[in-house]
């Protein structure tokens, strides 16, 4: 995990000790994604600087249309984002899932 993963991996931690099951470095499909919620079909990727070029992006569409169709939403988090604006970031997980014990 990068040191943003890490990062935003204590702070899921609190979520699942509230009724969420988040997993790190889950596979899914093939893939493996840096984080998911299988309850409420969620998917949270944390990416650095090399999902800015032609090629990473190309990349991350052709993963995430494929996540969409299987039904998942993705969350994409710039690493900078995680450093410098983590409440943003939980805020914006928050609202992708309802409160525990609401269906998904």
């Amino acid at each position: 995990m990068t040191p943003q993963e890490i990062k935003l991996w204590v702070q899921l931690k609190h979520l699942n000790r509230r009724g969420h099951h988040f997993r790190r470095q889950a596979p899914i499909d093939g893939y493996i994604v840096d984080f998911a919620e299988f309850r409420h079909r969620l998917i949270i990727e944390v990416d650095g600087s090399q999902h800015g070029y032609e090629k990473g992006e190309a990349a991350d569409r052709i993963r995430d249309q494929h996540f969409t169709d299987a039904g998942f939403r993705v969350l994409r988090f710039w690493n900078h984002d995680v450093d410098g604006n983590m409440t943003g970031v939980i805020d914006a997980v928050h609202a992708a899932v309802p409160p525990s014990g609401s269906p998904g």
